[in-house]
């Protein structure tokens, strides 16, 4: 294989720290494995001295595998190298140190069980207990990778007390049973390496070079930990994008390669700055666009290949409409000779595909999800809509009833329902001597009995706004501390599914179709190879399509409605940076105009890329 200058610059390198700024198809995977066939073939260093760490366990053996292809000549010596992801690594330290062993390691089943059973026990109120419980363990993990106090941190999924509780109450769970979660691998070991520098030396003089792919995704304990390892030699090898990083919400920022340079004032900075990924407009625009940001590296790439067509940036006025348009661009380049699997469809948020996938079910064309895609259909919200429906179709169950007979608050008692089946008459009578209860219990007859005339999309309309559900949801996400536009958007996104169905038979029909479609799929996942992706923009980071589409690029969107400061614009930015830079021939961004009822601005990004024009009569879009 043939290496360019900043390339074989980066292999060559032996003693001391390095910085390695390798952008988009820049060829890092190849400069990283070149460079440890370099160590252990020019420089004698034996390779188990040498240290290969990334972020996921198929970046690590995929790596390991290229690896192992160059050295097949060299005497089998190249299975001594290490090669692994961070938990791999810590969890070996930890299992020489404390004889840990997998079985010490808490489940998922486990861990999810302790905070189901606290969340009972504070009488923590919840709608949806997988959102909660995911919500409450990515603020612990958010303490224990940032090393931040207790103390100082403030939870927006309950109250500091209880959080507090929650927390200490896990820790000691854990303990009791001597078990360790993943966070606990990274803090355990920075406290094992603090307190023990005789078994840190031994580590130290185990791995003498330690490379770092992706190195900015690092948090700060992982930051720390592999300095301690290097010292004292410092031959870190450090190769990541800070124009990439992309996951602050788990602790890592791109101020930790930023710093680099203070920490190592010796350090030797090199740019890969060729990209042999997309063609000349893809690079031209992305650059225009990360431009805008201030806390980076300062780059130049150039595109390795040609000009190509320019980049097409569409707005819609619905988003059915843009979900068409794409539909038919894809069959379009499916007549050149592109394949499903060379297409991608790329969004802000899992919720977005929602009738994305409907749509591309409806014109059969064949899909796979990156990301787990919530079905609408079976959010908690859904499921009250859809009991109001039932019970206007005749349901009389009392299961039904509970499940909305508060929603909104009508302060009627739940023991007021004492058989299995409801009659209206028979409950009113219980309260002959409260009347006003009495009425609540008619207008609900009334308002049943109004909705048994409705299409679906008149239903929905009338039980926000002439039941009062629309106030339930305002009242639940003041009392949760939750933001009541994401409730109101699935009750939007909801009500337009509903549009064009005459009568409830037909909806429910088609809303069990598509569960039955979307499960099918899912267990033909690994089979479905020619297949169009469907990927969030954080797991599309590290793939390549020939083309990709980038939908509902909106403000609110991207960026997101919840990036209020600057640094989270940043991040949004380079999220956009991220998707745009998968594309290699064709990419193509989409906005809508109207989208659940409002008018929505292009992004931001579309803008700062050059690839739209503002009507300068107008304002420009402004930050959230």
């Amino acid at each position: 294989m043939n290496f360019n200058k900043s390339q074989t610059s980066a292999i060559r390198h032996k003693d001391g720290p390095v910085l390695v700024l390798a952008g988009p198809g820049s060829g890092k995977t190849a400069t990283l494995v070149e460079r440890t066939k370099n160590l252990i073939q020019q420089h004698g260093v034996n390779p188990s001295n040498i240290l290969v760490i990334t972020f996921t366990k198929a970046a690590a053996n995929e790596m390991k595998s290229r690896f192992e292809r160059e050295m097949t000549s060299y005497n089998g010596a190249y299975g001594r190298v290490t090669f692994g992801t961070f938990h791999a690594i810590f969890f070996m330290v930890l299992k020489l140190a404390y004889h840990f062993e997998n079985g010490n390691i808490i489940t998922e089943e486990v861990r999810h069980q302790v905070m189901r059973e606290m969340i009972s026990r504070f009488g923590l109120d919840y709608r949806d207990e997988n959102e909660l419980i995911s919500g409450l363990f990515g603020e612990i993990s958010m303490i224990k990778n940032s090393r931040i106090s207790l103390e100082n941190f403030y939870s927006t999924q309950c109250g500091e007390e209880i959080f507090r509780k929650i927390y200490k109450e896990y820790d000691i769970f854990l303990r009791k049973h001597k078990l360790i979660d993943f966070d606990d691998m990274l803090t355990m070991t920075y406290e094992l390496f603090l307190e023990r520098p005789d078994i840190l030396s031994a580590w130290q003089k185990k791995y003498q070079y330690i490379l770092v792919d992706e190195f900015q995704d690092i948090n700060q304990i992982q930051y720390a930990i592999v300095r301690m390892l290097a010292e004292p030699e410092n031959n870190l090898f450090m190769v990541g994008d800070d124009d990439q990083s992309i996951y602050r919400f788990r602790g890592s920022k791109p101020e930790i390669m930023l710093h680099v340079p203070k920490d190592y004032p010796n350090v030797k900075q090199i740019q890969l700055d060729t990209n042999y990924r997309c063609q000349s407009m893809i690079v031209d625009a992305s650059l225009k666009l990360i431009g805008h940001n201030t806390e980076r590296f300062p780059k130049e790439i150039h595109a390795a290949r040609p000009k190509g067509q320019d980049v097409v940036c569409k707005q819609f006025e619905t988003q059915r409409d843009e979900i068409l348009y794409i539909i038919k661009k894809i069959d379009e380049q499916l007549g050149k000779g592109y394949h499903l699997s060379d297409i991608a469809i790329l969004f802000r948020t899992n919720t977005q595909p929602r009738f994305l996938m409907e749509q591309l079910m409806a014109y059969n064309v064949d899909f796979k999800t990156r990301d787990k895609i919530p079905n609408l259909y079976d959010h908690w919200i859904a499921r009250d809509i859809r009991t109001y429906m039932n019970i206007a179709r005749g349901s009389r169950m009392r299961k039904d009833f509970l499940m909305i007979l508060n929603k909104p608050k009508r302060y009627i008692s739940r023991d007021s329902l004492c058989e299995s089946h409801v009659a209206f008459d028979e409950w009113e009578k219980l309260y002959d001597g409260q009347p006003w209860v009495a009425e609540r219990i008619e207008k609900l007859h009334y308002d049943i009995r109004m909705l048994e005339k409705m299409s679906p999309y008149a239903a929905i309309n009338y039980i926000r706004h002439g039941i009062g559900y629309d106030e339930y949801i305002t009242e639940y996400a003041e009392y949760r501390n939750i933001s009541k536009e994401d409730l109101f958007e699935i009750l939007e996104e909801l009500q337009a599914s509903a549009r064009g169905f005459r009568n409830y038979d037909a909806w429910e029909l088609h809303m069990k179709e598509c569960e039955e479609e979307l499960k099918e799929k899912a267990k033909r996942k690994n089979e479905n190879t020619n297949a169009v992706t469907l990927a969030t923009l954080h797991s599309a980071k590290g793939l390549e399509f020939k083309s990709v589409f980038i939908i509902d690029a909106n403000e609110g969107i991207m960026p997101y409605k919840k990036a209020l400061l600057d640094k989270d614009i940043e991040e949004e930015r380079r999220l956009f940076y991220v998707g745009m830079t998968r594309a290699i021939h064709d990419l193509t961004i989409c906005s809508v105009k109207n989208m659940y009822g409002k008018r929505n601005e292009i992004s931001r990004f579309a803008v700062e890329a050059g690839l739209y024009e503002m009507d300068h009569t107008k304002q420009p879009p402004q930050k959230l």
